[in-house]
């Protein structure tokens, strides 16, 4: 079975993904900035006991993940996958991840805060991706008791999750806005509003491959559903800017487009070396002609599955083997011929 970063859901002609964390601290324990090692590892223990004990880890198939005892690659692989952070990588600290079997579910333990609960799915799934959530964080709570305040909610390591401690993202592939240059003022508009716009693998990282990831900034005041709306609003929004703008472009100069599609898709049919930076490119071309129906013959879970397993530890783990960055750009190509390409 397919993974969420592989299948296509609702709105899957700009929606890519939906994902709901939630950041959650024990009462009992500083936050993971200023805790002991030891103390991180008694975190560990309460949460994996909590969560061995709850009906959600028979139902799916939990298995738990050390840092310490992780290769560098795989690590990096769960980060591509979006399963972990980036901070979680570089902690000092007994730091690990839960993972449900369809990878749909992750539960990270002493990144920035002790917990962060996240969910997944493929396409527009807000709503759905938050009950899945939520329900994950009530089962936790009936065994672990959360710093909470009554005027200030959730206390997280970070101001800027203190409240609900609630964070929803919709991943979107825009390369219409971006190639006619709206999108800057799309940055502009949402940074007014209290919605961040951030690149393929979230806060300081690029839009990789026109991927951008759309959440909110505000977590303190407004509730949970009230937060969700804003989100779902403005990305509906910008879905269908997005959407106008691909009809203009064909609609005005059919062949101009049409040509950039497919000078794309025949480099990637016949490249022997390509790098990340330049296939995540030509691979955001090709993909938008396969969601406006451009290219026909190519599913759009292929360019998924491309577009994941070219990134460096993905394709490292993939051949089985460590490699540098110019034998990394061989296997690359090789990969993308095998998917898409003539096959010579």
């Amino acid at each position: 079975m397919a993974s969420w970063y592989i299948e296509s859901g609702s709105e899957s002609d700009v929606v890519f993904s939906s994902r709901v964390r939630l950041a959650r601290n024990l009462k009992e324990f500083p936050f993971p900035s200023r805790m002991s090692k030891e103390q991180s590892s008694k975190v560990l223990d309460r949460v994996k006991e909590a969560m061995t004990n709850s009906s959600v880890w028979a139902n799916a198939n939990f298995k738990y993940l050390g840092m310490k005892e992780m290769s560098p690659i795989d690590k990096y692989t769960l980060m591509e996958k979006h399963i972990i952070s980036p901070n979680i990588i570089e902690s000092k600290l007994d730091a690990g991840v839960l993972v449900g079997c369809d990878e749909k579910v992750s539960i990270m333990i002493n990144e920035e805060d002790h917990l962060r609960i996240q969910c997944m799915s493929e396409g527009l799934q807000l709503e759905k991706t938050f009950e899945n959530c939520v329900n994950i964080d009530k089962l936790l709570n009936e065994t672990i008791e959360y710093a909470f305040d009554k005027k200030l909610g959730y206390l997280t390591s970070c101001p800027t999750n203190l409240g609900t401690g609630i964070r929803f993202s919709i991943m979107l592939h825009l390369p219409a806005l971006t190639m006619t240059g709206y999108m800057n003022g799309v940055l502009d508009a949402c940074s007014k509003i209290g919605i961040a716009v951030r690149g393929l693998y979230g806060e300081n990282t690029e839009a990789s491959g026109n991927m951008y990831q759309i959440s909110n900034q505000v977590t303190l005041g407004p509730r949970e559903e009230e937060i969700m709306g804003a989100v779902k609003g403005i990305s509906s929004r910008i879905i269908e800017q997005e959407r106008a703008l691909r009809r203009e472009l064909y609609q005005k100069e059919p062949n101009k487009l049409a040509d950039r599609i497919y000078r794309a898709l025949g480099i990637l049919e016949s490249a022997r070396i390509i790098s990340n930076d330049e296939s995540m490119k030509l691979l955001s071309d090709v993909r938008l002609g396969v969601e406006m129906g451009i290219i026909k013959d190519i599913a759009l879970e292929t360019i998924n599955n491309i577009m994941l397993n070219i990134q460096p530890a993905s394709l490292q783990k993939l051949v089985v083997k460590d490699m540098g960055p110019n034998e990394r750009d061989v296997e690359r190509a090789n990969f993308v011929r095998k998917l898409i390409g003539n096959k010579l």
